[in-house]
């Protein structure tokens, strides 16, 4: 009956992170109580949100809301950065980075709520240079843990123009990107359990299929009260968890 819960918890990890991201914080919690020790469980989430988070990039990729030649320069800046944030986990305590999580996620959240998103209604627009820093420290972030890791991206994206599902295809390529090269360095320092990770990878496939589907029904007015929505809670959560 184990691989059955881990299919379940990756279904709806991958489920909200890829309508809103945040599903870490599902899932990592979950995986805790079954007894799976911290740094199998971070392992196989990146594993198993490496696979997930592209089959649902690969979908919009295939449905024209990203246009490859505009994610590739996402390769370096992405990968380098999930590969910098796992080397540097260890240094950072948890305490820290759900500190990190709490504030960008405000931040994030309140822009969001009092600025006026850009008008446009582009489903391909090119990636400011601007944004190369931003992004590369969300990288860095998703590579040592990642709380929210997505909901900041789908933010950065959405405030510079970005539509909705081009948010979101763009978002789930960085998340693939980051999240091998923070794999690769657990599964350099031995962390990787394929027992968990392979069930964990098949719920997380299943549920960012379907999200992906569910996505293109949703009006974009409601798809942003579910990021807004996720988003609180993922505040309430991570500040329940420091208080704790």
């Amino acid at each position: 009956m184990e691989f059955l819960v881990l299919i379940f918890i990756g279904f709806a990890t991958s489920f909200i992170g890829t309508l809103a991201g945040g599903g870490g914080l599902i899932g990592m919690p979950a995986m805790l109580i079954t007894g799976i020790p911290i740094h199998q469980a971070i392992a196989a989430a990146k594993f198993s949100n490496m696979l997930s988070s592209f089959s649902s990039f690969f979908v919009l990729l295939r449905q024209e809301k990203i246009q490859w030649r505009k994610a590739v320069w996402l390769i370096p800046i992405s990968l380098g950065g999930g590969i910098t944030g796992g080397i540097i986990a260890s240094v950072l305590s948890e305490k820290t980075m759900t500190f990190i999580a709490i504030g960008l996620l405000s931040f994030a959240l309140t822009l969001q709520l009092l600025k006026k998103q850009k008008n446009t209604r582009q489903t391909a627009v090119t990636i400011p240079k601007k944004l190369y820093p931003v992004l590369y420290g969300i990288g860095i972030y998703d590579g040592m843990f990642g709380p929210g890791q997505a909901a900041l991206l789908m933010y950065t994206y959405l405030r510079n123009g970005f539509e909705y599902l081009s948010a979101i295809a763009f978002t789930r390529f960085q998340t693939f990107l980051s999240c091998c090269g923070a794999f690769c360095t657990y599964l350099s320092a031995g962390h990787f359990n394929w027992k968990v990770a392979v069930f964990l990878a098949t719920g997380s496939l299943i549920g960012a299929q379907t999200s992906i589907r569910i996505a293109n029904k949703l009006k974009k007015r409601h798809l942003q009260m579910i990021l807004n929505a996720v988003t609180m809670l993922l505040i309430i959560q991570l500040v329940i968890k420091v208080a704790n």
